[in-house]
C-alpha cells in the first residue's frame, strides 16, 4: 500500500497531466531518431513543438509535415494525433481494462466527466462506446477520401493519405502531408465535405453522438432521448456554422474568395467556418485574410468544439451557458433556462471559470509572446504583428492549429512558449472543471454585501 503522501501528490489529475507529458517527451525523442526525418536528424525544439501539437491535436507546425518527415516519422504523429485526440488517460483506462484490473475512483469520474455530463454510465460501456465511434467514423472518412485519392496517387499512397487526413480530421488536429494543407482542394466537394463532417463528428462529443444514434434508431413511437446538453451543443454549433459561413464569404468574396465560382466561394466559406472549431485545416490561404475576418477566426478558435470531444477552446456548451444566463438576467429571470429547463448553478459556475482562467491564459501568453518576437522592435514594427500574434496564441490554446505563416520563423523562446500553451490548452479547461466541481465543506459564511456591477 502506498503512503498516503504520495497518494495526495500523485493524484489522478497530476498523473494526467504528468502522463500526457511523458508520452509528448517520448514522441519527441522518437522524431529526432535519423528515421523520422529524410535528411538530417530533427532538432529537439522542433521534435518537442511537433510532438505537443500533435498529442495536442493542435496543428501548429514548424516543420513541413510532407516533406521534412519521413513516412515513419509521419506515422509517429499519426500515433500521436490519435492517442492525443481520444486522451491519455481514455487509453490507459483501455489498457487496465484489457489487463483485468479496474480503474481508480478518481479516473473514473474524471473519464465520466469528460465524455458525459452523468455518473450512471458504466465506464466499460462508455469506452467501448467512444473506442467504437471513433473508429467507424474515421474508416468512414478514410473511405471517401480513398475515392478521390485513389485517381491521384498510388493505390497504397492514396489508402494511406485517406488514413492520415480522415484521423486527423476526426481528431480535429488539422495535420496535413500537403504543404499548402487543403488549399489544393478548395473546389473539391468530396474532399471538403468529408473532411468538414468529420471535425464535425469529432468536435461535438461523444455523449452528443450516441444520443443521435439512439435518436436515429429508436423504436417507432418512442420518446427523443436527447439531452439538455445535446441540444444546446447541436444548436449552438450549427449557428456557429451558419452565421460564420455567412459571415466569411461576405467578407473574403472580392479577397481570397476572388476567381472562384459561386458554388466553390460557398464551399470554400463553409469549410473556412467548420474548421476555426478546433480543426486547423484549410483551403484558403489564412495569411491573405482581411483583419476582420481573422477577428471573426479568433472568436471561433476561442469557442472551439464542445465538451466531451477531441476538440479545445471554452466548448460550445460554456458559451450556451453564459448566453443563457446573460438572456435570463436581461429578461428578469434569476437563473438560466433553456428548452424549457433549468441550467445548474454548478454548470454556471464552471462555465465562468473555465472562462475567466482561458481568457487569462490567452491575455498572458499573448505579452509574453509580444515579448519574445517583438523585443525591441519599434512600436509601430510592434502594433503591427499585434494580431498575428494573438492569433497564434488563442489557436495554440484553443488546440486550433490555424496560422497566419509565423510559426516556422518563432524563436527558440516562442517556440517553447506556444508549446506550453498548447499543453494547457489541451488540459486546462478539463482541470478547472473538475477543481471547481470539488465541493468543500463550508464551515461558517460571511455576511453578504452587495457591489456596484456595471
Amino acid at each position: 500500500m502506498s503512503h498516503p503522501w504520495v497518494r495526495r501528490v500523485l493524484n489522478p489529475i497530476r498523473l494526467s497531466v504528468l502522463a500526457f507529458a511523458g508520452f509528448i517527451l517520448l514522441g519527441a525523442l522518437l522524431l529526432m531518431l535519423p528515421f523520422s526525418s529524410p535528411g538530417p536528424p530533427i532538432k529537439f525544439i522542433d521534435a518537442f513543438f511537433t510532438a505537443t501539437s500533435a498529442a495536442c491535436v493542435t496543428g501548429l507546425t514548424v516543420l513541413d509535415t510532407g516533406k521534412d518527415l519521413s513516412r515513419a516519422g509521419q506515422v509517429i504523429v499519426l500515433i500521436l494525433i490519435q492517442v492525443g485526440g481520444l486522451g491519455i488517460m481514455t487509453m490507459s483506462t483501455v489498457w487496465l481494462l484489457m489487463a483485468g484490473r479496474r480503474p481508480g475512483l478518481g479516473i473514473r469520474m474524471i473519464l465520466q466527466d469528460t465524455f458525459t455530463h452523468r455518473g450512471d454510465r458504466d465506464l466499460g460501456s462508455l469506452i467501448l462506446d467512444v473506442i467504437r465511434f471513433t473508429l467507424v467514423l474515421e474508416l468512414c472518412g478514410a473511405g471517401l477520401l480513398f475515392l478521390r485519392f485513389v485517381g491521384m496517387y498510388p493505390v497504397g499512397d492514396a489508402l494511406y493519405l485517406s488514413v492520415f487526413h480522415s484521423v486527423s480530421a476526426f481528431c480535429n488536429a488539422g495535420f496535413s502531408t500537403f504543404s499548402d494543407s487543403l488549399e489544393g482542394f478548395v473546389g473539391d466537394a468530396l474532399v471538403s465535405l468529408t473532411v468538414a463532417f468529420l471535425i464535425v463528428s469529432g468536435g461535438i462529443g461523444f455523449l452528443v453522438l450516441r444520443e443521435i444514434k439512439l435518436l436515429l434508431w429508436r423504436k417507432p413511437g418512442g420518446r427523443p432521448c436527447l439531452s439538455l446538453h445535446s441540444r444546446l451543443v447541436l444548436v449552438t454549433s450549427g449557428a456557429l456554422i451558419g452565421l460564420a459561413t455567412i459571415l466569411v464569404l461576405l467578407m473574403e468574396w472580392d479577397n481570397t474568395l476572388a476567381g472562384l465560382s459561386v458554388g466553390e466561394k460557398l464551399l470554400a466559406s463553409f469549410f473556412q467556418a467548420v474548421t476555426p472549431r478546433t480543426a486547423g485545416f484549410n483551403t484558403i490561404p489564412i495569411g491573405s485574410m482581411a483583419n476582420q475576418t481573422l477577428m471573426l477566426l479568433l472568436l471561433l478558435m476561442f469557442i472551439g468544439a464542445s465538451s466531451g470531444s477531441t476538440g479545445g477552446g471554452i466548448k460550445t456548451g460554456t458559451l450556451a451557458t453564459l448566453a443563457a444566463m446573460g438572456i435570463s438576467r436581461l429578461r428578469g429571470y434569476p437563473e438560466p433556462k433553456a428548452f424549457g429547463r433549468t441550467i445548474s448553478p454548478g454548470s454556471v459556475a464552471r462555465a465562468m471559470s473555465v472562462t475567466m482562467v482561458c481568457a487569462t491564459v490567452v491575455l498572458v501568453g499573448t505579452l509574453l509572446l509580444q515579448v519574445t518576437e517583438v523585443g525591441s522592435s519599434s512600436s509601430a514594427v510592434a502594433r503591427g504583428r499585434f494580431l498575428e500574434l494573438l492569433f497564434e496564441v488563442v489557436s495554440a490554446f484553443g488546440t486550433v492549429g490555424l496560422s497566419t505563416g509565423i510559426t516556422p520563423g518563432l524563436t527558440n523562446a516562442g517556440k517553447l512558449l506556444v508549446t506550453l500553451i498548447m499543453f494547457l490548452g489541451r488540459l486546462g479547461p478539463l482541470v478547472v472543471a473538475v477543481a471547481v466541481a470539488r465541493q468543500r465543506t463550508v464551515r461558517f459564511r460571511f455576511a453578504e454585501e452587495s457591489i456596484m456591477i456595471g
